[in-house]
C-alpha cells in the first residue's frame, strides 16, 4: 500500500462516523484508506472497506472477529486500534496515524540500511509480533510497505488481512492472500497460518532492508509463489552477521523457524555488537593536554617525553641524557650520571629506580631543592669575591708602579681568601 498522501476524490467520503477525512493515505485489495481526525484534532488512519466486500456476509463476520482480536494487542509496535463500526453500510476502522516513511520507501529512496539498522528494527518488530501472537493474532501480510518508520521507533499497520484464532480463513482453493515474495510457503498451499507464518515474513522483509531487494528475486506473482515454495532465498548482500538467522527464518518447514522471542533477543544482541563495531571503527580523538600527564599507562613513554623537553628548552651546558638506558639524543654528549638511572645530571636521588619529578599542570616541574642550594652558594662567592675585589680597590693608594705591584698582591690575596672563603662556606 502506497502511504502517501494524496487529495481527496469526488468519490470520497468527506466524513465517517466522528472523524473528518482530509487525504488519502492509499488503497489496497480490502478499501481505501484515509487520514482522518476527530473533534479534539487526534490524527487517525482510517479504512473503509470495499462496498463488494461489504456485501458479503461472511467477510463481515470474519472482519468483526479481527477488529475484536485487533483490540486485545497490545505493545507499543502496533498501530493501536481507536474505532471502528463493524453495522454501516460500509464497515471501517481507524487506527492511530503513525508519521513517518515505510520500511519500503526508505530504503526505496535511501538504499539498504546498515547491519546494526536492520538488527535494530527486526528486534523491535520481534517485539511488536510476540505481543500480536499473545493476543492470538496472525499478520499475514507483513511486508515492508507495512511498516512504518516512526519517531519513536518501526510500527506493523494493517491487519486488514490478519487472522484470529478460530477463524475461517476464506482462502479459495488456488488462491493465496498476501504479498509475493513475503508469503510463507503454508501460505501458499493453502495450510494452516501459524505465528511461524509471519517469522517468515519477517525475514524476507530483514532480507529486503538488508538488500534492498526481494530473497525470492521478481516475476509475475505464479513465478514468485513457485519460488517461494521451491526454491532457496538469495541472501546475497545480507550481512554475514545477519545471514544466518536470516536464512533460519526463511526454512521452508515452519517448525524449524525460530520463535518471536528467540528473534527479538538474538537481533538485540546483534544490534548491540554491530552498533560496537560501527565505534570502533571511528577514527582515534586527537591527544589533548591530558594525555602528557604522567599516569601508569605511561611509564614507558613519559622518560623520554622529559629527555625531548630538556633537548628543547634546557640551556645546561653539560649535555642530556636519554631517559631511560643513557644514551644521548639529538647527538648531545652523555653526561656523567651519579644515581645510575642516566637521567639529568645533579646530586644523587635517594631511592633507587624512582621515576623523574612530576610535572605540573601548566607542564613545568617544580623547583629542585638540590639545585636552589647549589645556586645560593655560587651567588654567595660570587658576592664574596666582589666585595673583596672593592675592599682591595679601595684600600690602594701610591703610584701606578705601587698599584701594579699591588695589583699582583691583590690577586694573591684574593686567591688565598677566596680559598679560605670557599673552605669556610663549604664547611
Amino acid at each position: 500500500m502506497d502511504m502517501a498522501m494524496m487529495r481527496l476524490r469526488r468519490e470520497d467520503p468527506r466524513v465517517v462516523g466522528s472523524f473528518r477525512l482530509h487525504r488519502r493515505l492509499g488503497a489496497g485489495g480490502m478499501g481505501v484508506v484515509y487520514l482522518g481526525s476527530d473533534r479534539r484534532g487526534q490524527r487517525v488512519a482510517l479504512k473503509v472497506i470495499r462496498p463488494d466486500l461489504a456485501e458479503d456476509q461472511e467477510f463481515r463476520s470474519r472482519f468483526a472477529r479481527e477488529v475484536s482480536a485487533a483490540r486485545r494487542i497490545r505493545g507499543g509496535c502496533t498501530a493501536r486500534l481507536v474505532a471502528a463500526d463493524l453495522e454501516a453500510d460500509r464497515p471501517w476502522f481507524a487506527t492511530q496515524y503513525v508519521p513517518g516513511p515505510s520500511l519500503h520507501d526508505k530504503v526505496n529512496d535511501e538504499g539498504p540500511l546498515r547491519a546494526a539498522e536492520v538488527a535494530a528494527v527486526g528486534a523491535a518488530l520481534s517485539e511488536g509480533l510476540v505481543a500480536v501472537h499473545e493476543a492470538g493474532v496472525v499478520h499475514r501480510d507483513l511486508k515492508p510497505s507495512n511498516i512504518l518508520l516512526s519517531p519513536k521507533g518501526p510500527r506493523i499497520i494493517d491487519f486488514g488481512i490478519a487472522w484470529a484464532t478460530g477463524a475461517s480463513t476464506l482462502t479459495h482453493v488456488g488462491t493465496a492472500v498476501g504479498s509475493p515474495g513475503f508469503l510463507a510457503p503454508e501460505q501458499v498451499r493453502g495450510a494452516a497460518v501459524t505465528p511461524a507464518t509471519d517469522v517468515f515474513a519477517l525475514g524476507a522483509t530483514l532480507a529486503y532492508a538488508a538488500t534492498q531487494d526481494s530473497p525470492f528475486g521478481h516475476g509475475s506473482s505464479e513465478v514468485m509463489l513457485y519460488r517461494v515454495v521451491h526454491e532457496e532465498a538469495q541472501l546475497h548482500g545480507v550481512p554475514d552477521a545477519l545471514a544466518p538467522l536470516v536464512r533460519a527464518c526463511l526454512a521452508k518447514d515452519p517448525e524449524e523457524r525460530p520463535s518471536t522471542l528467540q528473534l527479538s533477543l538474538r537481533l538485540k544482541e546483534i544490534a548491540a555488537r554491530e552498533a560496537q563495531g560501527m565505534g570502533d571503527a571511528r577514527p582515534p580523538a586527537p591527544r589533548t593536554a591530558e594525555a602528557d600527564r604522567p599516569t601508569g599507562r605511561l611509564t614507558e613513554s613519559y622518560p623520554e617525553q622529559r629527555t625531548q623537553r630538556r633537548t628543547q628548552g634546557t640551556s645546561s651546558p653539560r649535555g642530556n641524557g636519554s631517559g631511560s638506558g643513557g644514551s644521548s639524543r639529538s647527538g648531545a654528549r652523555p653526561a656523567p650520571s651519579r644515581s645510575g638511572t642516566g637521567s639529568r645530571p645533579g646530586p644523587p636521588r635517594s631511592g633507587a629506580g624512582r621515576s623523574g619529578p612530576r610535572t605540573t599542570g601548566t607542564g613545568r616541574r617544580p623547583a629542585n631543592p638540590r639545585l636552589l642550594r647549589q645556586r645560593l652558594f655560587v651567588f654567595v662567592v660570587v658576592t664574596l669575591l666582589v666585595a673583596l675585589g672593592i675592599a682591595a680597590a679601595q684600600g690602594c693608594q701610591g703610584p701606578a708602579r705601587g698599584l701594579g705591584h699591588g695589583g699582583s698582591g691583590s690577586d694573591v690575596r684574593l686567591e688565598q681568601s677566596y680559598g679560605a672563603g670557599g673552605v669556610q662556606l663549604g664547611g
